[in-house]
């Protein structure tokens, strides 16, 4: 069988697409590489330019590379993009997922993979987040995720396609420098930046009711992420699995932002001290991931630790910016 991966060519894309090839499987990527990196891709993978949302690039891609599973990670992924741009986000995430399922469902794919995200959860007052917790997402993009479960679930249920959403948490590091993610829109490369600036690393808000009283997060290295994506698909690949499935892919462990800005201290060796700026509104004091789910039904657990994707993710930005290693 082939595998279809959308928005391969991607920082999470182009880790799943090698996981997946080094693991000897067949793989076929569509991308219209506005954000996505070719050179990400092994020389055998087979990328073909273009939208996952254009039906017939689609369905000539299926019929000419045999696709009959799809892993769909080609997405608007901004929280603040979402919240300005709302039915830019419904249109693409939600409007294009359907045509995507219509065409592969059509062209004989009967296992799906899809990329969701914990924004489905919101803010949700607990310790430890689980698949059972009330989904409240508080953003455009967190609604476009869950709307996706939905419509995947029902697809699956209407055209007889295995389906698994994988709510993953937030996702740092690299499996090599070349892969390192390119964007600084989440924390530890926004920390790079202005480290590298000789700015100071911004903490939103540190009286929370947390140990050091700042938030705490689940953070996974997409090493492991995208080995949970081919944990995945070979489980839909098992003749005796059908149905959905739904599960989190985190560490099951929480680390805060204070302590996440001193190991990056330590790793780069520029120790600027933080700048604590007021809260800001909506982030929740934790959110961790519970993952006895993933390992029961995917075989699937996180092995590297935070240091880990810190050490890992400031190789690549040091590949990408090379004042920063004499800063």
């Amino acid at each position: 069988m082939t595998w279809l991966i959308t928005g391969g060519a991607g920082y999470i894309g182009a880790h799943v697409a090698r996981a997946m090839a080094d693991a000897g499987e067949r793989v076929v990527v569509v991308d219209d590489v506005t954000t996505g990196v070719p050179d990400r891709l092994p020389a055998d993978v087979p990328l073909v330019r273009g939208s996952a949302l254009d039906a017939d690039l689609v369905r000539r891609v299926c019929a000419g590379h045999e696709v009959t599973g799809v892993v769909h990670l080609a997405a608007h992924k901004q929280v603040g993009q979402s919240v300005e741009q709302p039915e830019r986000y419904y249109r693409d995430n939600v409007g294009g997922l359907a045509t995507l399922l219509e065409t592969v469902a059509a062209a004989g794919a009967r296992r799906f993979v899809f990329s969701s995200s914990a924004a489905v959860y919101g803010n949700p007052d607990t310790g430890l987040i689980t698949e059972s917790t009330p989904c409240a997402p508080v953003n455009p993009y967190g609604e476009t995720k869950l709307a996706g479960e939905w419509l995947v679930r029902a697809a699956g249920q209407a055209h007889g396609m295995a389906t698994t959403c994988l709510r993953y948490f937030n996702v740092a590091g690299a499996a090599e420098p070349a892969l390192a993610d390119t964007g600084v829109f989440n924390v530890i490369p926004m920390v790079f930046d202005r480290l590298t600036r000789g700015e100071a690393p911004r903490i939103f808000g540190d009286d929370y009711p947390t140990p050091d009283g700042t938030c705490i997060r689940d953070y996974v290295h997409v090493a492991d992420l995208a080995e949970a994506h081919l944990a995945a698909a070979r489980r839909l690949s098992r003749p005796d699995v059908s149905g959905d499935l739904t599960v989190n892919i985190g560490t099951g462990r929480g680390a805060s932002v204070r302590e996440l800005v001193d190991v990056i201290a330590d790793v780069t060796g520029i120790g600027t001290p933080a700048l604590v700026e007021p809260r800001r509104p909506g982030d929740a004091p934790r959110a961790v991931g519970a993952t006895a789910l993933a390992e029961k039904e995917l075989g699937w657990s996180a092995t590297r630790s935070v240091r880990d994707m810190i050490v890992s993710a400031w190789e690549g930005w040091c590949l990408r910016h090379p004042e920063a290693s004499a800063t």
